[in-house]
């Protein structure tokens, strides 16, 4: 099988000739298998072909002006929504952090007034042309971000306001999460039309649950986010396109919501979290879903040897592939602790173990 085929395939959980491969890695660890596998830093291309990876992105990249001034003095960068982000050092590398939370205090009325990109500033030219060029691949629009109120919220808000906001109805909050994701929404038409047909899935997310239970109850879940969420999932319905949904932590609690409004495929599946076990979401929800991740970057990909690598992935293999509707991926992204031979045994134990 073709990847695009291998995926779609597994997207409908049924079984494809092996099981479909994804990647998602941190800077330092990507540039420590791109070495491993002889390529310069920039051929990302390239190291998704040694790993065998069956899915590709396709981005409208952001041309327009530069709304949100950085503050260099304090070394924070300030991105087109005005997210404020700082280098936070770590023994492995470092990330970059959110900060200063500038709306954490803002009214409705500021909110309203707060500078957002325009889908109009996007350049959608090239995605034709960048269909064309990974035509065989599973190509997705979009990403966790999309569509997610409670992380995209905090980014702006601080995460005790982002839930805040839920809990109280705070019509600040509301109307910054409904600002971002229409335009989000939009953004992810003008590239599937412009795509002609090469797009294959939208991916979405929103982080429901904390490693022990749920971040939210079902019922603000039900009042707040499952309609915001129906709306990106209709405009995929809308071009016929499957919808990927990304959730960390505890959060099978939400997937009957997710079945009913159509979700194909869920993803992330933390499996150290409450009710996230492979064997416990197969059994419950295999068939109805096709699942996408597994993996965990904080599991013996990050900790354990060689072998602790192979054996964790062969069983999770063993538990997801039978009937088909398994993806491997990892968790989050590969994190720069994760030793490199033990990167490279994962996709090795996906090639030699999750074969039909």
């Amino acid at each position: 099988m073709q990847p695009k085929e291998r995926v779609l395939t597994t997207f409908a959980s049924r079984q494809a000739d092996r099981v479909p491969i994804n990647y998602l890695a941190n800077k330092g660890i990507d540039l420590r298998l791109k070495t491993h596998f002889g390529l310069a830093p920039g051929d990302g291309e390239g190291l998704r072909k040694a790993l065998g990876v069956d899915f590709r992105g396709i981005h409208a990249f952001y041309r327009g002006p530069k709304l949100h001034p950085d503050i260099p003095e304090r070394g924070v960068k300030v991105d087109e929504w005005g997210v404020h982000t700082r280098w936070v050092e770590h023994a492995s590398g470092g990330y970059w952090d959110y900060c200063d939370f500038p709306l954490q205090d803002a009214d409705e009325e500021t909110v309203a007034r707060w500078p957002m990109p325009s889908p109009d500033d996007f350049d959608y030219s090239g995605i034709e042309a960048s269909c064309h060029r990974v035509e065989s691949y599973a190509l997705s629009v979009g990403h966790p971000g999309v569509g997610d109120f409670i992380n995209s919220n905090g980014f702006l808000r601080g995460m005790e306001q982002a839930l805040i906001d839920l809990a109280t109805d705070d019509p600040a909050g509301l109307l910054l999460a409904d600002r971002r994701i229409d335009i989000q929404m939009e953004i992810i038409r003008r590239t599937i039309e412009a795509a002609k047909g090469g797009i294959d899935f939208v991916w979405m997310g929103e982080d429901l649950g904390t490693q022990i239970a749920p971040m939210i109850s079902r019922e603000v879940y039900r009042k707040h986010l499952r309609p915001r969420h129906q709306k990106i999932i209709d405009l995929a319905k809308n071009y016929n396109v499957p919808v990927m949904i990304h959730s960390c932590g505890s959060s099978s609690w939400a997937y009957e919501d997710f079945i009913e409004m159509g979700v194909t495929v869920v993803d992330t599946l933390q499996p150290e979290a409450k009710n996230m076990s492979p064997a416990y979401l197969k059994a419950t929800f295999g068939g109805r879903l096709a699942f996408h991740g597994c993996i965990s970057t904080a599991g013996p990909v990050a900790y354990g040897s060689v072998s602790d690598v192979t054996t964790s992935c062969r069983d999770i293999l063993e538990i997801m592939m039978p009937g088909g509707g398994y993806c491997f991926s990892p968790t989050h992204d590969l994190q720069d602790n994760s030793p490199t031979e033990n990167v490279v045994a994962m996709y090795q134990t996906a090639h030699k173990f999750g074969r039909y």
